[in-house]
């Protein structure tokens, strides 16, 4: 039988989601699944077996595995000694960073996994120290929410990969292959962030990067795990949305500053992202 597809519904500007330690029992797994997201898996208590791309691995206390997207997995926890676990969950994009020459790769540990077909990571004393310090202060953050807290994850995040990248096993020759991406498209992106109202769609973005549309478009899906369209109009909301919190402005003059095509446009795509209309989300702000 096929595996499933796990669905997810995250916000598309902030693609994260954190299962902080969660109890697995035989009771509530999936079947062997798989899903666009990257997924970590740190094992706080409990023993089991974790079946990965054709492969069976012992799961304790201390263990962390790395899931690249798309790979078939499925969880079977001891019946005695149920798994208490952490996942986290994110897309591609959610990583991504300026480049500083170096040629590092914040999601180069999970290709090297991959690729050696090994994603079990045997860690030591001080990395496992650090890895449940990241978890715990990202679900404080997710707790609290306090300004920045987005923010805060993903710096934590980058802080926890980049920690397992330097890790004995993750040491072998970086290569061009398994950089988050193509470097035309992590200029797409950029271009994106800085100016979602004049970026151009598909067409303009594919044509700037020398790309065929159906290319392109391919390659980003995989990335973001959205469309073109979908990612362009999450960063154009939350410019509205900020505008609304921090301006006076009225709400059309803000549909209009974020590229949205009139007032249904905008309040039809801002209610489907929030589940609020653009004046209880300002009045819920203030």
């Amino acid at each position: 039988m096929d595996p499933m597809r796990k669905p997810f519904h995250l916000d598309p500007v902030f693609p994260f989601e954190l299962v902080h330690k969660g109890i697995r029992t035989s009771g509530n797994e999936l079947p062997s699944h798989l899903h666009d997201l990257y997924e970590a898996v740190y094992i706080h208590e409990g023993k089991g077996m974790f079946f990965i791309d054709d492969a069976l691995y012992g799961k304790g206390p201390g263990d962390l595995f790395l899931l690249p997207g798309n790979t078939v997995h499925r969880a079977y926890p001891s019946a005695d000694e149920p798994i208490v676990s952490t996942a986290v969950f994110f897309a591609p994009s959610f990583v991504l960073t300026d480049e500083l020459g170096d040629e590092y790769d914040s999601l180069r540990c999970f290709e090297i996994a991959r690729k050696k077909k090994l994603y079990k990571i045997e860690l030591s004393k001080a990395l496992r120290q650090s890895i449940h310090a990241a978890i715990e202060a990202m679900a404080a953050e997710l707790k609290t929410k306090e300004p920045g807290y987005r923010h805060a994850i993903r710096l934590q995040l980058q802080q926890l990969l980049l920690e397992i990248n330097r890790h004995p096993s993750m040491k072998e020759p970086a290569s061009s292959t398994s950089r988050l991406g193509p470097h035309w498209m992590q200029n797409a992106l950029r271009t994106i962030d800085r100016d979602p109202v004049q970026c151009g769609g598909l067409a303009e973005l594919s044509s700037q990067a020398c790309i065929s549309a159906a290319h392109f478009s391919r390659v980003f899906k995989k990335l973001t795990g959205m469309s073109v369209t979908e990612y362009v109009n999450a960063k154009r909301l939350a410019r509205a949305k900020e505008l609304l919190l921090t301006t006076d402005d009225n709400v059309e003059t803000i549909a209009q500053a974020c590229g949205f095509l009139g007032l249904p446009h905008f309040y039809d795509h801002f209610k489907k992202m929030t589940g609020l209309t653009p004046r209880a989300y300002r009045h819920q702000g203030n």
